[in-house]
């Protein structure tokens, strides 16, 4: 799997991936012009919507509507590491879902990629070659 990563102007930085464009860019205080979200953002936000996807798939799997359902991402930051210390997943159930199925819900967020990335996290190797 390979992803190019390309300059835009100013602070945009985008990659390619099978041919869709991911677009990035710098909030107006960080020297960008926020046109798009930053690194960062679709970073977190990769989480919850990874998270979206296994409980979508859970309730089309059992013919169950996921049209009043949301996710509500909550992150901590840690003042004194500069980092997101915790993030709550909050899966909001509208009140006729079956209550047998709340508890695979979470268990099928829990499925995740990106959060068993994050938990297992892959090494990394940055290097230089001239073209």
């Amino acid at each position: 799997m390979e992803m190019e990563i390309y300059f835009d102007g100013n602070k945009k930085i985008n990659a390619n991936l099978n041919g869709n464009v991911i677009r990035t860019d710098q909030p107006i205080q960080g020297g960008g012009e926020g046109t798009a979200p930053s690194p960062f953002d679709l970073f977190l936000g990769s989480i919850g919507t990874c998270a979206g996807i296994y409980v979508k798939g859970f309730c089309d799997q059992r013919g169950l509507s996921s049209d009043n359902i949301k996710i509500i991402q909550k992150m901590n930051f840690n003042p004194g590491t500069r980092l997101i210390d915790k993030i709550d997943l909050e899966i909001q159930l509208p009140e006729d879902f079956p209550e047998k199925y709340k508890d695979a819900v979470i268990n099928s967020a829990n499925l995740c990629a990106v959060k068993r990335h994050m938990q297992e996290p892959p090494a990394f190797d940055v290097y230089t070659k001239t073209v």
